[in-house]
């Protein structure tokens, strides 16, 4: 019986191998997701291998993802690095666009949305190497300034992203926060998982009252996505904004060979 046989098998759920599996990934996704973004397909294809189908799927990685960002969160805010005021503000139109984002994910298919996804994150590549002293260092004058407008709708947008499939939020959120609010890279993710964790929960609610929440898998992995929090935090405030770039750099090109069939081929 080869591995995928197994985790599928409902009978061996709760065998210590699938338990250690679960939270191994749920720890993978914890550290990639803090510091850069879709480590939560490592959980989705996991749960999709078990058998789950892939609505449930998307609903239970909600669960490791709030205990996730409450863990780094409040590491973030310990190390000093969190914009908590502007974080709020900023949370605000994100949360009411996943809300929206997540009833529409209750009725469809992702499928085709994952690959104009990667399709995009691959562009962000380019942004990436093209100036890439704007992700390193932040920039004062937008910092401080107020949203705007323009800002708000974009938030909204990724909000409505982010309650449709959590995977590549991340990515989205930090390339906002450092190209239009001014944020280096560190900051930006003390304030991405910050936004995460506020809206993180509306959106599990969607799933939740539409029954497409598996609690028993979501938690045991969320073992692993908590611990994984805390140590995607420590190494982004100690190891600096130049890091995290290559570390995003990285997550865009293994997402994006996911969704196109590349690990299929090898």
């Amino acid at each position: 019986m080869n591995i995928i046989d197994f985790i599928a098998n409902p009978e061996n759920l709760y065998t210590w191998q699938v338990i250690s599996i679960l939270i191994m990934a749920g720890f993978l996704v914890g550290v990639i997701n803090t510091i850069a973004g879709s480590g939560t397909v490592i959980t989705y294809s996991l749960f999709m291998a078990m058998g789950m189908p892939a609505n449930i799927s998307n609903g239970t990685i909600r669960v490791g993802v709030v205990l996730q960002t409450l863990a780094a969160t409040l590491n973030f805010n310990k190390k000093g690095v969190l914009d908590l005021k502007k974080g709020v503000k900023i949370a605000i139109p994100i949360a009411i666009g996943s809300i929206a984002g997540a009833q529409i994910a209750a009725s469809i298919d992702t499928k085709v949305f994952e690959k104009l996804l990667a399709v995009i994150m691959l562009f962000m590549i380019f942004i990436l190497f093209s100036n890439p002293t704007r992700w390193t260092k932040g920039i004062k004058d937008k910092i401080e300034a107020k949203l705007t407008w323009k800002e708000m709708l974009i938030f909204l947008a990724i909000g409505l992203y982010g309650g449709f499939t959590h995977i590549g939020v991340g990515i989205f959120l930090l390339s906002a926060l450092v190209l239009k609010a001014g944020y280096d890279l560190v900051r930006a993710n003390a304030i991405k998982v910050l936004t995460v964790l506020i809206y993180s929960p509306f959106a599990l609610l969607i799933f939740v009252l539409n029954n497409q929440v598996d609690y028993r898998i979501g938690l045991i992995s969320a073992i692993g996505n908590i611990v994984g929090g805390i140590v995607g935090a420590r190494l982004s405030v100690s190891w600096g904004a130049n890091f995290t770039r290559w570390f995003l750099i990285i997550i865009i090109l293994l997402f994006a060979s996911k969704i196109f069939g590349l690990w299929a081929l090898l």
